[in-house]
């Protein structure tokens, strides 16, 4: 075991042990003396009260020790096999996460997905708010047949959180290939299970991610069902999520703006007193029309945002998408999110500003890919500082998506610079993040 985790700041066991040593001092030190003066009576009696409080501080400090031992969980412990690290360091990395800053990310799609595997390296305070508009694949088949809301974007939000075997991960993300449940997700089966034995969708989400041991929590945005609707720009109302790509597509039209029906759909109270209670709200990555905006659009989230006194951050987009923001800029996404919404839901924008080099070019399945820029005139009016940076890579798949990892860094150090340090915190919680961070760079420049 490594004694130095143990020892750390933080973990709350270093006060224990020495509560334990000082209690056997005084009873080996007090019986010595007894032993010395046994024949003076008063004296003698001193020392008999040192030997009750000695014994009194070593029961203390084991019982709260032992308390902290359990307080861990099985749970934590299972977890603690699917790693590589010691007892110790992963208790000390754990109750490390414990303190970190409370971080609300708002979206759907693979995009949040994949930022929340970067941020649960720097805090399990994490809650995603999770679009629940979606309508095709295996969850519009769900949301059709069982009246359920879509699961797959929750399902993919629970798995990044999650802390858990592979061999479950991998069964949650398992597509059935042929049969009746051809295309249908094992996870999505899961979530319709639990939607079925409990009183709504919100309680079931909730079960699962206690089955999976998920350090954070997954929060649909509404409970209510909702479709999304869009008004094209040659005029063209379309209804459903699924087919608002496909029509600007085949019309070879863009999209004006996008609504969803009923519009008196009201967010969950979780995610609104998550939001409030946030040192950072993050918008995005995620496809801009179909993910990011109808969450915004969902009443009582806007004015959450613009009442939080967290940091606002707005991920931009690393690719365009056919059918819902082709040749668009970062400013135009800006721009987007702001007529649906405020322009009171963002103080920061992170940019990826760099491209893939020529060897992973070469690798990547779709080698037409579109960046996302900055444009070179940008509008003053849109007061917001702009965080720019390399956040691109190409995946096992051969896909360019966010590299999860300098992301979560640079929204850590922005929340850390901005939030944080402005609250009467303890040292250690102001302290102790840009140590991990510092830690985990180094690990991933020597890997």
């Amino acid at each position: 075991m490594k004694l130095k985790y143990w020892l750390k700041p933080g973990l709350g066991i270093k006060r224990l042990i020495f509560e334990i040593i000082l209690g056997v001092s005084v009873i080996v030190y007090s019986l010595i003396r007894l032993i010395q003066l046994i024949e003076i009576e008063k004296i003698k009696l001193v020392y008999i009260a040192f030997i009750i409080i000695g014994l009194y501080a070593c029961y203390d400090g084991l019982r709260k020790y032992g308390r902290k031992m359990i307080s861990f969980g099985i749970n934590d412990f299972n977890m603690k096999n699917s790693t590589n690290k010691s007892v110790p360091e992963f208790l000390y990395e754990k109750n490390i996460l414990a303190k970190g800053p409370k971080i609300v990310v708002i979206g759907g799609g693979t995009g949040l997905s994949n930022l929340l595997t970067g941020l649960k390296l720097y805090t399990s305070n994490i809650t995603a708010i999770v679009t629940v508009a979606d309508d095709g694949g295996g969850s519009g088949m769900l949301r059709k047949d069982l009246g359920m809301l879509p699961p797959g974007d929750i399902r993919n939000c629970i798995t990044a959180l999650a802390y858990t075997e592979p061999i479950m991960e991998e069964l949650f993300q398992y597509r059935f290939k042929d049969g009746s449940l051809e295309n249908q997700n094992f996870g999505n089966l899961f979530l319709a299970a639990m939607d079925g034995i409990s009183k709504d969708f919100n309680e079931a989400v909730k079960k699962t991610c206690s089955v999976l041991a998920v350090q954070g929590r997954v929060i649909p945005v509404t409970l209510d069902n909702i479709n999304l609707c869009a008004k094209l720009k040659n005029n063209k109302i379309v209804k459903g999520e699924s087919n608002i790509p496909k029509e600007c597509i085949k019309d070879k039209t863009s999209i004006e703006r996008v609504y969803i029906e009923p519009k008196e759909a009201r967010a969950i109270d979780d995610a609104i007193e998550a939001i409030l209670d946030a040192h950072a709200i993050i918008l995005g990555p995620g496809s801009l029309y179909t993910s990011v905006i109808p969450n915004l659009l969902v009443n009582g989230i806007r004015e959450a945002i613009e009442s939080s006194n967290g940091v606002k951050i707005y991920v931009s987009n690393i690719l365009t998408q056919e059918g819902e923001s082709d040749n668009y800029s970062v400013e135009d996404h800006i721009k987007a999110i702001q007529k649906h919404s405020s322009d009171k839901l963002m103080d920061y924008v992170i940019v990826n500003d760099s491209d893939l080099d020529e060897e992973e070019k070469k690798m990547c399945v779709n080698n037409q890919y579109s960046l996302v820029k900055l444009d070179k005139k940008r509008n003053k009016k849109l007061k917001l500082h702009y965080i720019k940076g390399k956040f691109i890579k190409l995946n096992e798949e051969g896909y360019v998506k966010h590299d999860e990892e300098k992301l979560a860094e640079v929204i850590l150090e922005t929340v850390l610079k901005k939030s944080l340090f402005n609250e009467d915190k303890k040292v250690m919680e102001m302290f102790y993040l840009p140590h991990m961070l510092k830690e985990l760079k180094k690990n991933r420049e020597k890997g």
